[in-house]
């Protein structure tokens, strides 16, 4: 079975959903759809009505690139109210072999959420840390010999009312939700390496309205927090001291605005019209050291938090989010931050921006969670893949079409 899995991201800036197929582990994409939000703020819904016709929209855009509705996903949520605690399940080996297997493993990670999730709480991952069979202490337990396994792991949720508020809202326009991964683990599966794996590390998403600071030990959620600030506050700085709309202080930004000020150019510059109706002349530099001012104090803040977050030594810190996409962005953490840091970079034909970090995520985070349980699964049916691969396709040519008078020119009789 062809491995397709589509990940949606409903974030206060665009909604993002993406359909990506794994061949030989390398995901691909096969699909991009993203529409200016409407009813999110700060990633939580405000006003449903207005966020339904646009979700609506981005699935549609979704089938006429495809040729096909998609109508599972997997639900990226923000890491608000994101708590994290460890547990220990056990399951015993009843196969006459006693041999462990992936439903072992399954009962074994149920056994550790059992009457550990609070009522106001949704379980949205068990992360496992180390498993044992019998007394041996083991990495991999499947076809291991035994008669008992126990699994110690982190048991990841976050707020019942927020997650149902999302699926609540997908019900009704006929979409299933099949898991749900937050901002946090997305981002780290994104970027995931046997190196992260290995350390002590934090990611940093600096999004629109908010940044979310999430702690990895070894390759497992610790603790997040979000910070809420973002991109849009940059925004609203430039429009109020230039007295100009968020509109164009956001295309003054990502056009001519530097994240740091000490390449920009007084000589680059941009006339407008304010608020008032006067013509206004900004330079890049004057405009880059506002924007900097304002990223270094997320930065900051974030690295802040980071300190709060956890005690111990961090081994790097990976920075991503679609305001990390900024001109000269690396040249800004570089003075912010002295331990290892990484800009993120996804290279992924069709995804190729930091905006995308959680999208993509959550499509190679699920991915791994059908490893573990030794599952296989994709978001078509077998019809809809025959479809899909160009099965049976036909070309549609209207008849009145450029094209279908040229056809019928040389060709009716």
């Amino acid at each position: 079975m062809r491995r397709i899995i589509a990940s949606l991201d409903i974030g206060t800036n665009t909604i993002k959903l993406i359909v990506g197929e794994f061949i030989k582990n390398r995901l691909n994409i096969l699909c991009t759809s993203e529409i200016a939000s409407k009813g999110i703020k700060k990633g939580l819904v405000y006003d449903k009505e207005e966020l339904i016709p646009v979700l609506k929209e981005t699935f549609h855009k979704a089938e006429e690139m495809l040729g096909i509705p998609v109508n599972e996903v997997v639900l990226t949520l923000p890491a608000y109210d994101t708590e994290t605690q460890i547990s220990e399940g056990a399951s015993t080996i009843t196969n006459e072999d006693h041999v462990v297997t992936h439903q072992d493993l399954i009962r074994a990670m149920h056994a550790a959420s059992y009457n550990k999730i609070g009522d106001s709480e949704e379980l949205i991952s068990i992360l496992p840390i180390a498993f044992k069979v019998d007394n041996e202490i083991i990495k991999n337990p499947i076809n291991m010999i035994g008669h008992k396994l126990v699994v110690k792991a982190v048991l990841v949720t976050a707020s019942k009312s927020n997650v149902n508020e999302f699926l609540k809202i997908l019900d009704r326009i006929g979409i299933k939700v099949i898991d749900i991964v937050t901002t946090s683990l997305a981002d780290y599966a994104c970027f995931r390496s046997k190196d992260f794996d290995a350390k002590i590390g934090a990611v940093i998403n600096i999004g629109e309205e908010t940044t979310t600071v999430s702690i990895f030990n070894k390759g497992i959620l610790t603790r997040s927090e979000v910070i809420e600030l973002g991109g849009a506050n940059i925004d609203n700085d430039i429009a109020y001291i230039y007295k100009i709309t968020k509109k164009d202080a956001r295309l003054l930004k990502e056009h001519i605005g530097l994240a740091c000020s000490e390449m920009a150019r007084i000589e680059e510059k941009s006339t407008l019209t304010d608020r008032l109706g006067e013509e206004v002349i900004i330079n890049q530099k004057d405009l880059s050291d506002i924007i900097e001012s304002r990223l270094r104090e997320i930065l900051e803040l974030a690295k802040k938090q980071i300190n709060l977050l956890t005690k111990r030594e961090i081994e790097y810190i990976m920075i991503t989010g679609g305001t990390s996409e900024m001109s000269d962005f690396h040249n800004l953490i570089d003075k912010v931050f002295t331990k290892p840091h990484i800009l993120g970079k996804i290279d992924i034909v069709g995804a190729r921006n930091n905006k995308f970090s959680a999208t993509i995520g959550t499509i190679k985070y699920y991915n791994g969670r059908l490893k573990l349980k030794n599952k296989e699964y994709s978001t078509f049916n077998l019809d809809e893949l025959e479809i899909l691969s160009g099965t049976h396709k036909k070309v549609s040519i209207n008849e009145n079409s450029i094209l279908g008078k040229l056809f019928g020119y040389f060709f009716d009789s």
